[in-house]
């Protein structure tokens, strides 16, 4: 048997062949038998002689495999693979393999429990997610944290870890933030009139009526404007026009403008008005006389006549007061009557902002003294609230709230509370969480499970799915993808990153096993979405729930417009890199690396015919045909060819450049794919596999760290638990909260 410990081009490389074994349930094999299918099967490679891989399994003591982990947790990774013994060697049988690799597993979960590995998690800073999270909770106001601070790092996949370091430039950038959030957060009576203009999406959506805008409207689109003052502004809407080549007779249409869903007249494009400061609503739309989008679909092909391009709003002009903000009702739980009552006042302020940005249940008097200085400083300046307002800019930029330390909490339950509520908002614990945690609620198992599913109840969940579900799929990608194919727009992309985000969040928070991402009998669609994917019956721009029937291609996120989009590259799809996306999010390998000096592109002369580009797979065939090459595409191509009825933007199709679509292949362990069907029924016939590599990534999300050989024993618990209730997102959560590197982090907050 070939097992390589340290060979990166075969590592992993197959444990996609663990769709072939079955599930981590059989009885464990006894030592003799082990003994045997190494001598049998293995030695002829791995021995001290021959060393192959680097490994010698006649040099490892077989009846206390806890004493090298990471060695047999490298064995029974790849025999649970499939891959050994290699191809043309004799091979054990299927059950012989998996009662091997149960005993091993059973002897290191074993060896494990008596001498717990616990990897310690180190300093981070919250990324830019969990800052605006924070931020919002604390303070009930909405950033865009995108334009506040630089991107964040990414490491195992998300960018939570201990990758997320520190700069000058990122402080200055957190300075600065925090100044401008305080100044918002308070009221600035000394804001300036400035100019923000909002840029209406492109694409058809702009021909049809928008979800939200009113009935008999098209195009058009809605937003949050924050107005800093209560004070007067001019809003124009732009555009409206008639569309290039209309008739000079055509009749220009109407314009609504919408504040809070309420039509505001417009003279002239624009209008100025009060306004109360805060977070509103405004919207635009053009009023279709003539087809009455949305009410009549029957003209829903005609050529529409000019559309909203933009919203411009302009002010504050002659403000009244700084209003009555969420944020001023979060941030004053007092307001002095006389100046003697204005030191008190604020230190009330001050000691529990600071306690809930610090994510503690009170703050030590010094820390608090030291905030009152800020105050002072700002009280001299420009009154109470100037004092607030620059001692909340201190605690926005304080070490406690900017960084997750270990170690700096006054208690595990205080500690766990932290990490309970970035692993599930990505942002910090409420009132109840803290004060559960405060009465020693979270020591015990039942009130873990309270607090968990509470706060999976909670809106603030959805983080859950945007920070680690489209992080672990890897949707971010979507945004750069730039597929060159007619009619493809922003439009589109965002229906597509749409259905997977509601499709995610209908497993994940509605609390389905998490066997429905690989085969649902249901997606979510728009009219533009629907018709891409040539699904009738679907009109309008909401989003809704659409039944798929047995066998149909599209259920699963392996038949979603956005992974199949991002996995291809900008002409045309790329089998390979369907089949490494496959193999590291649903399998959990790491594909292998090509060799050096090998040419891995498939575009060019060489793959031209008088008729035009050769299909993919013809291209793929020829490249193959090197031995250096052929050993890794075996593993992966058998994956994305299987959905090459997808084209590069998850259209069906039945031809590429005029030859005939050939889906089929073989997986190393013999088994036919003739399809998507086929892929997601291999899948599913294994589902452990695929429920370890999701535990891997959810624990290694919980944790900030990637997930190494210590830790699959965790993981294994985690599966093994989440079994008795076929998977459901809840037990596998939860499995993670119970597991020992989750509740012994170091005390970090």
């Amino acid at each position: 048997m070939s097992v390589f410990r340290n060979s990166g081009s075969h590592r992993i490389a197959y444990m996609m062949l663990a769709l072939g074994l079955p599930g981590f349930c059989a009885a464990a094999s006894p030592l003799p038998a082990r003994q045997k299918l190494v001598e049998r099967y293995c030695l002829d490679c791995h021995n001290t002689t021959d060393w192959a891989g680097g490994l010698a399994l006649d040099a490892e003591d077989m009846s206390h495999v806890g004493a090298d982990a990471k060695t047999w947790e490298s064995v029974v990774r790849k025999v649970r693979a499939g891959m050994m013994p290699p191809g043309g060697k004799p091979r054990p049988s299927r059950a012989q393999m998996h009662a091997f690799a149960s005993g091993i597993e059973k002897d290191l979960d074993s060896a494990a429990a008596s001498r717990p590995v616990i990897a310690p998690v180190g300093v981070r800073r919250l990324n830019r997610a969990q800052y605006a999270n924070a931020v919002r909770d604390l303070l009930a106001m909405e950033i865009d944290e995108s334009t506040s601070l630089p991107p964040d790092d990414v490491s195992h996949g998300f960018d939570n870890g201990e990758s997320l370091g520190s700069s000058p430039a990122l402080i200055e950038g957190y300075v600065n933030t925090a100044m401008r959030v305080s100044r918002r957060a308070v009221g600035d009576p000394t804001v300036q009139t400035a100019q923000k203009e909002f840029r209406a999406p492109s694409g058809p959506s702009q021909r049809r009526h928008v979800e939200g805008l009113p009935l008999g409207t098209r195009g058009g689109f809605v937003v949050k404007n924050d107005f800093p003052l209560d004070a007067e502004y001019e809003i124009r809407v732009t555009g409206g026009r008639p569309s290039f080549g209309a008739s000079a007779d055509q009749r220009v249409p109407r314009v609504q403008l919408l504040l809070d869903g309420a039509p505001v007249p417009l003279k002239d494009g624009k209008v100025r008005m009060k306004i109360t400061a805060g977070p509103h609503d405004l919207g635009a739309a053009v009023v279709d006389d003539e087809r009455g989008a949305g009410v009549d679909d029957l003209f829903v092909g005609a050529t529409p006549r000019g559309g909203v391009q933009g919203i411009v709003v302009l002010g504050p002009y002659a403000a009244s007061g700084v209003g009555d903000t969420p944020s001023r009702r979060a941030i004053f739980a007092c307001h002095p009557k006389a100046a003697a009552d204005e030191e008190p006042c604020a230190r009330t302020i001050i000691t529990r902002l600071a306690a809930r940005a610090s994510r503690l249940p009170k703050v030590d008097d010094a820390a608090v003294e030291g905030l009152m200085t800020f105050y002072r400083s700002g009280r001299q300046e420009g009154g109470f609230e100037t004092g607030i307002q620059q001692a909340l800019a201190r605690i926005l930029v304080d070490p406690r709230f900017i960084l997750r330390q270990a170690g700096s909490s006054p208690s595990q339950d205080i500690a766990l509370a932290s990490r309970l509520s970035f692993l599930i908002w990505s942002s910090i614990p409420d009132d109840e969480l803290l004060a559960a945690a405060a009465r020693g609620e979270l020591s015990q198992r039942t009130g873990r499970e309270k607090q968990v599913r509470r706060m999976l109840a909670d809106p603030r969940a959805d983080a859950l799915v945007s920070q680690f579900g489209e992080q672990w799929l890897q949707l971010r990608t979507l945004d750069s993808a730039v597929p060159e194919v007619p009619g493809f727009d922003e439009g589109l992309r965002h229906s597509m990153r749409m259905e997977t985000h509601a499709f995610l969040s209908s497993v994940l928070l509605e609390d389905r096993s998490v066997l429905t991402l690989l085969d649902a009998d249901y997606t979510f669609l728009d009219e533009r979405l629907a018709q891409h994917y040539g699904i009738a019956g679907v009109r309008g721009s909401q989003l809704r729930k659409v039944a798929l029937p047995p066998q149909d291609p599209r259920r699963g996120i392996l038949g979603q417009g956005s992974i199949l989009t991002l996995t291809s590259v900008a002409n045309r799809t790329s089998p390979v890199s369907r089949g490494v996306w496959v193999l590291e999010n649903l399998i959990g390998a790491s594909p292998p690396q090509p060799p050096a000096n090998v040419d891995t592109n498939l575009d060019g002369q060489n793959f031209e015919t008088p008729d035009g580009p050769m299909p993919v797979r013809q291209r793929m065939e020829l490249h193959r045909r090197s031995p250096a090459c052929a050993s890794c595409h075996q593993i992966m191509d058998p994956l994305g060819l299987s959905l090459e009825n997808f084209d590069l933007v998850g259209r069906w199709r039945t031809q590429d450049g005029g030859s005939p679509i050939d889906a089929s292949g073989r997986l190393t362990d013999g088994r036919k794919l003739d399809g998507p069907a086929s892929l997601r029924a291999a899948m599913l016939g294994e589902p452990a596999q695929f429920v370890t590599a999701f535990s891997q990534r959810l624990l290694g999300f919980a944790l900030g760290r990637e997930i190494g050989y210590e830790d699959m024993p965790a993981v294994r618990e985690v599966v093994h638990r989440a079994q008795r209730e076929k998977y459901r997102f809840s037990a596998l959560l939860l499995g993670v909260v119970e597991s020992p590197q989750f509740l012994q982090a170091s005390g970090s907050r």
